[in-house]
């Protein structure tokens, strides 16, 4: 059994144990409002942004009140947990793997419904619930558009990071670039264990995949995303041509200078209006949540930069992909992606 099933197993213990006093019974509950917690300010145009918004979308859907408590960062979230479920959150959604101790623990206390992230096997009815968030039949849809791109015949994937989601979507993108040309290399680089806001990281990581030849970069950092776009738009490939970017979770087509190609978009929307038709039904925790490209809460961004073919070829491949005439694997492990790359470099601390 590998290092990471254990730790997540152990996790998944933990968890048991802090909600083990509450009925494992779902209820109906009078939905009033709705908590999210994010480790930064909703700012990213990524992770915090998106989940940000949605909540405030659900809430606006529903006529609930919005609650939300940002800019926490990854240290002991008590404290905050507890006085969101004191002023009476009716949902508390803990939107950082690392809240999934602490935010459990307080809504077991409190008896506050609580989501968490990628802890799929968590959920307990009426009490906990999990919604993993992996992208990668949309990630694979991009590496077609990064191989149908690429003058260089090499392509950059830049991670801030190697959790679940971006793993699925970095193995989703290699097996899409290999599905569309076969001969295109894919360089892989790592900024560091969890440097998702390190936007000076992201920055130096990509140019330096740049210089070793790849001319589309799909980025996955949240915050770090910035220093990656910043890369792309000042570099040259070394071809002497241009360099593409591909982002994932948000849409920065508002601060693009020319170099968006495309972004894998997450919208959280959907998940967070059924977690709140679940309570109310009395169903919450009794299912995992996920994002899908058959109800476009994954999707793919159609810039202006997309040529009319290739677009088609891609609105041909997620038809395929719904329709299950084409799998696309999820693949967490970090080991398993790191195989299908041809390169790989795991970036020392600056």
């Amino acid at each position: 059994m590998n290092k990471g099933l254990m730790k997540r197993l152990a996790q998944v213990s933990l968890l048991a144990l802090a909600v083990g006093g509450l009925a494992a019974q779902a209820h109906a509950v009078d939905v009033k409002s709705i908590a999210i917690m994010t480790p930064e300010e909703p700012t990213d145009f990524g992770w915090n942004q998106q989940g940000f918004d949605a909540a405030k979308a659900v809430a606006e859907k529903y006529g609930l009140e919005f609650m939300p408590a940002t800019g926490l960062g990854y240290g002991d979230v008590h404290p905050q947990a507890r006085e969101l479920a004191d002023d009476g959150a009716s949902l508390i959604i803990a939107h950082a793997s690392g809240y999934n101790t602490a935010v459990p623990e307080v809504g077991a206390e409190k008896g506050v419904p609580v989501a968490i992230v990628d802890m799929e096997g968590a959920g307990k009815p009426g009490v906990l619930a999990n919604y993993t968030l992996s992208a990668h039949e949309g990630a694979y849809l991009a590496g077609i558009l990064a191989a149908r791109t690429t003058k260089t015949k090499s392509v950059g994937i830049v991670v801030s990071g190697e959790p679940p989601s971006w793993n699925s979507q970095s193995a989703a993108f290699a097996n899409g670039v290999k599905a569309a040309d076969g001969s295109v290399k894919i360089l892989y680089a790592v900024i560091g264990p969890a440097a998702y806001a390190d936007a000076a990281g992201g920055n130096r990581v990509t140019a330096s995949l740049i210089g070793a030849g790849a001319d589309v970069i799909f980025g996955q950092g949240d915050g770090a995303t910035f220093g990656m776009l910043q890369a792309v738009e000042t570099g040259k490939a070394v071809d002497g041509g241009k360099v593409w970017f591909i982002d994932v979770i948000g849409d920065k087509t508002s601060i693009d200078k020319g170099n968006l190609l495309s972004s894998v978009i997450w919208d959280m929307v959907p998940v967070y209006s059924e977690m709140v038709e679940d309570l109310k039904a009395g169903k919450f925790g009794t299912h995992e949540y996920a994002i899908h490209l058959a109800d476009d809460s994954v999707r793919l961004l159609h810039s202006k930069h997309i040529p009319d073919d290739v677009w088609a070829e891609i609105e041909k491949v997620r038809g395929q992909i719904i329709d299950g005439s084409v799998k696309v694997d999820r693949i967490e492990d970090a080991q398993k992606v790191r195989a299908l790359m041809s390169s790989v470099t795991d970036a020392p601390p600056q």
